[in-house]
């Protein structure tokens, strides 16, 4: 599979009309087909289980260099899964690799979802996003807490996991300043989340941080509490 015959088939579901209403949508200037996201998961799920891991790889960053919404959804979705043998470590260098290049939420969102199982399989990793949190790109540090949302929803965490727990609350700590809307929104994502399994946790972080959150961000992020 080429990443050619991939942007072909996602052209054969392509829509003009639904490609003008996304672009007007995202308001980020680069093609846009017009294709469903049902669509996009049912072509990334065949080529994901058909083929080998290096064909993979390389049809992602193919999809990746187009610089069409579509295919750089279809880009992540190739990547977002559990376990990836016999090493994960090109995924993550490609996931990686393309975060500097987020401009818009959609996409940044679908290649965070790739990189929390990237994350979830090695903890390791989060030494690199200590770095993004201090970047000059927006979304790469939106991407620091977007990455470790998988932490903000474990049942049963281990001492290891409540240690990135409060590491990543230091992140949001130190982005409560910032009032970019998709920043205030990333940190109340991941008060929201936590909330559900640590509600005491947040309250102690709003009381701590709280009046200096956009309303909006602390009414979201202590919505589910009551």
């Amino acid at each position: 599979m080429t990443p050619e015959a991939a942007l072909a088939a996602l052209r054969a579901h392509a829509d003009a009309a639904k490609a003008a209403d996304m672009a007007a949508y995202h308001k980020v200037p680069r093609a846009y087909l017009g294709v469903a996201n049902p669509v996009i998961d049912d072509l990334a799920r065949d080529w994901r289980q058909t083929l080998a891991l290096d064909a993979r790889l390389s049809l992602a960053a193919g999809l990746w260099r187009t610089d069409i919404h579509e295919a750089r959804i279809a880009a992540a979705k190739l990547l977002t899964q559990a376990r990836i043998r016999p090493t994960d470590a090109e995924a993550w260098r490609l996931i990686a690799g393309w975060v500097p290049d987020f401009d818009g939420w959609a996409i940044a969102d679908a290649v965070s979802i790739a990189g929390q199982k990237r994350l979830v399989a090695d903890p390791a990793r989060l030494d690199a996003l200590a770095d993004w949190t201090t970047s000059p790109h927006m979304w790469t540090r939106r991407a620091a807490l977007v990455m470790t949302l998988p932490w903000a929803k474990m049942v049963h965490p281990k001492p290891a996991d409540l240690e990135v727990r409060e590491r990543v609350l230091g992140w949001a700590a130190g982005y409560v300043p910032e009032r970019d809307w998709f920043m205030q929104k990333a940190v109340a994502w991941w008060l929201r989340d936590l909330s559900k399994r640590d509600p005491d946790q947040v309250r102690t972080f709003l009381a701590e941080h709280g009046d200096r959150m956009k309303p909006f961000a602390r009414k979201e992020a202590a919505r589910l509490m009551g």
